[in-house]
């Protein structure tokens, strides 16, 4: 056996100790299967988050509160302190990856975990990646400021992996553990590692990709088919409002042939499809080539909001209202529906070109936070429904809503009710998508 074998039998032979940097909807989930099994540590640069996390709180809703205190007793542990990472020997990344206003990628969470995390790697430590990136992106832009930062040398010294996250934040059925995992590492023993690392507890499995970069581009073109597939049915909606037809009842008829995939139309934000796109479209046109099919699907899901908003003021005018002035209510604010998750929430398209025509906008929503709405767009959500308003946006398919009556949210009879996800008795509604 020649001495490269030699040095990686000695990492399968050890006790893995592993820290999962960034806590949220991604890091807590695993941190906590992994804590079932291994010494685990969750780290987050934000102490009231650890603070809650010590004291089984989780704002997220993401995590199994029961699970959570049996990772607890048997070993997990959370920490804002930087000098605990140096305990652990296998580090997976969760941080976001976020886009900046100009629709490029921002790498800097990413970048800032890789220097932290560098100053603690030690001889044949591990680190995993799971934040969604560009194909390339682990080798050409993380690595080297581990190596920078750690003095070691990549595939030598330490080595990595790639395993993209697959959470999908409200879903209580397709959780962490029944979700197939792709893995990959950064030589063909590392990447054994790690597949035997997660298999240990994915129920639903692993499928071994054949180099990271394969795993990074997996990833990104999920979430990017996912978002033409929703662009294509949102310009229907574009082309049969001006037929005056309704979108949903076309897609109900083509539904019923047996290989028609029944995507409905709709605000596409939240941190995965509404951002990913243009991660791996920046890394095509860092390559020379321009894609056209990605971005222009990207164009039309980016203007819904704009459409929605749109749309309410002409039926307003339809029925006489008077717009400037008058008073609208959107209902939900999140990204998704049964969620608190509002980053990247596309429902503030509506809100600020309502805004635009002079309406004066409530905003509730029972499952966001308020002081992150306020912090993030400075909006103010009224806690309870206490007016009666000229015009009514559901953005956001909360089960709660479900409960409301439509006809005592309206001032009059002639008040304007729009519906973006189909989700109301269509006998409340003026419109929808």
């Amino acid at each position: 056996m020649d001495q490269k074998s030699d040095y990686n039998s000695s990492i399968v032979r050890r006790e893995n100790k592993i820290a999962v940097v960034g806590l949220g909807y991604v890091g807590l989930p695993l941190a906590i299967e992994f804590g079932k099994k291994y010494p685990t540590l969750g780290f987050d640069i934000n102490k009231e988050r650890i603070s809650e996390l010590r004291q089984q709180k989780d704002r997220t809703r993401e995590a199994d509160l029961e699970g959570l205190g049996q990772a607890t007793k048997n070993g997990l542990s959370f920490s804002c302190n930087e000098e605990r990472l140096k305990e652990y020997n296998v580090f997976i990344v969760t941080v976001p990856t976020p886009i900046t206003q100009f629709k490029s990628p921002d790498l800097g969470p990413l970048l800032a975990a890789s220097k932290m995390i560098a100053k603690a790697l030690k001889k044949d430590d591990i680190v995993i990646y799971e934040s969604t990136v560009y194909p390339g992106c682990t080798e050409e832009d993380c690595v080297p400021v581990l190596e920078t930062f750690s003095g070691l040398k990549f595939n030598q010294d330490f080595y990595c992996g790639y395993s993209p996250e697959r959470i999908n934040p409200g879903d209580k059925v397709n959780t962490l553990t029944k979700i197939k995992k792709v893995t990959s590492g950064s030589t063909a023993e590392i990447a054994d590692i790690v597949d035997e690392l997660y298999a240990s507890i994915i129920i639903a499995g692993t499928h071994k990709a054949a180099s990271i970069k394969i795993a990074e581009a997996s990833k990104a073109i999920e979430n990017a088919q996912r978002d033409v597939n929703i662009s294509f049915v949102n310009e229907l909606a574009l082309i049969f409002d001006r037929m005056g037809i309704d979108t949903t009842d076309v897609i109900e008829a083509a539904g019923t042939k047996w290989n028609f995939l029944k995507y409905k139309p709709g605000l596409v934000g939240g941190h995965c499809i509404g951002v990913d796109p243009y991660y791996l479209a920046h890394k095509a046109q860092s390559l020379g080539y321009h894609p056209q099919v990605i971005l222009s699907g990207r164009r039309v899901n980016d203007n819904m909001g704009m459409f929605v908003a749109n749309k309410v003021v002409k039926l307003m005018i339809q029925k006489g209202l008077k717009v400037y002035g008058a008073q609208a209510l959107i209902l939900g604010i999140t990204f998704k529906e049964n969620c608190p998750d509002i980053r990247n929430s596309r429902v503030i398209d509506i809100y600020h070109e309502l805004r635009q025509f002079g309406l004066n906008v409530d905003v509730y929503d029972p499952h966001a936070d308020a002081n992150e709405v306020k912090q993030e767009y400075g909006i103010t959500l009224i806690p309870k429904i206490l007016s009666k308003y000229d015009a009514v946006i559901l953005a956001v398919s909360h089960t709660e809503f479900l409960k409301l009556n439509p006809e005592k949210l309206k001032n009059g009879r002639d008040a304007v009710i729009f519906d973006t996800k189909a989700f109301l008795d269509r006998k409340w509604v003026d419109g929808r998508l």
